[in-house]
């Protein structure tokens, strides 16, 4: 058998990332999903979707199955370059330099990535107004995540990741193992996205740093437990819940831009370990079709999780 030297605590992680997931031990002997049937599913509906473009990346962190298409394709990050600056926050929380009781100051005055100019986050076009009440003013950091995640504010982001840099939160993602997610600058720098400076994500990249939150590796357990609280109480559900039964629990985080929607989460169904499902979508317009578009790729993963739990003769 060949050796591996590896290089650092870094360098064993990302390789721990790169190597193929294992199924669990308690999953073995266990009915597996049909990986290709699903796949065979999810691209019938990707093909009658009428969008430019779908990513998805699922695995079945009770089996180990996983579907993946178009999952190494890069995509705007919209706003799921929110979860990677939350992990940061975490991180820097748990090292004593971000304490989550802590006051940050909430201003809305930026400097661009592109040239150092000022700029500021319209509440208008916002999904989260009451913190441009709170303007001259402080909150905690803890509050400010939250906004961040379950509202989406921008103004809340770019507070945040203004205090934990961008440079910070790449790190972390590399450390992860997730190699091609880029988070450069906060949401609404003009002159940036012009110049081409944007987030932007894999499918993939998303699934591996959610499975990391799911199975208790980021920060620590007590950490990434509060992330995955904070992602349960996510308040736009047209998604990924909308494929699965009431009452089946989703950790997640939405994005969308024009004619750009995407979900990504941690599905929890009972009675066995969860799943992580993301999609990314490009090219739709209305974003009613690009939800159900999620909703329904949702929709088939679940029954094909739940079906490999229960089989039925076909």
């Amino acid at each position: 058998m060949a050796r591996v030297r590896i290089a650092g605590r870094l360098g064993a992680l990302i390789l721990v990332c790169l190597l193929p997931f294992p199924p669990p031990a308690s999953a073995q002997g266990r009915p597996r999903l049909d990986a290709a049937r699903l796949e065979d599913k999810v691209q019938k509906i990707i093909g009658a979707s009428g969008a430019e473009r779908v990513a998805v990346a699922f695995q079945d962190l009770e089996t180990g199955e996983e579907v993946l298409v178009n999952a190494g394709e890069s995509f705007h990050a919209a706003s799921m370059m929110k979860v990677p600056v939350m992990m940061e926050v975490y991180r820097q929380a748990a090292a004593g330099e971000l304490p989550l009781g802590g006051r940050l100051p909430v201003r809305n005055d930026f400097e661009s990535i592109a040239d150092g100019s000022r700029f500021s986050v319209a509440a208008e076009d916002d999904s989260e107004r009451t913190l441009y009440e709170r303007v001259g003013g402080t909150e905690t950091v803890r509050e400010l995540v939250r906004l961040m995640i379950t509202e989406s504010s921008n103004l809340a982001t770019n507070i945040v990741i203004a205090r934990v840099t961008p440079e910070r939160v790449m790190a972390l993602m590399r450390e992860l193992g997730a190699r091609d997610i880029r988070v450069l600058r906060g949401v609404e720098d003009g002159k940036a996205y012009e110049r081409g400076l944007n987030n932007t994500t894999t499918a993939r990249d998303l699934l591996i740093v959610l499975r990391a939150i799911a199975e208790g590796r980021v920060v620590s357990g007590e950490a990434s437990e509060e992330m995955v609280k904070i992602l349960l109480g996510q308040k736009f559900n047209e998604g990924i819940p909308a494929g699965v039964p009431q009452g089946v629990r989703v950790a997640h985080k939405t994005g969308s831009i024009t004619k750009v929607n995407h979900d990504a989460g941690i599905v929890y169904v009972p009675g066995r370990k969860p799943y992580v499902l993301a999609v990314l979508t490009r090219g739709i317009e209305d974003e009613r079709r690009a939800h159900r578009l999620i909703a329904d790729i949702s929709r088939a993963v679940y029954e094909s999780v739940v079906e490999g739990q229960n089989p039925r003769e076909r």
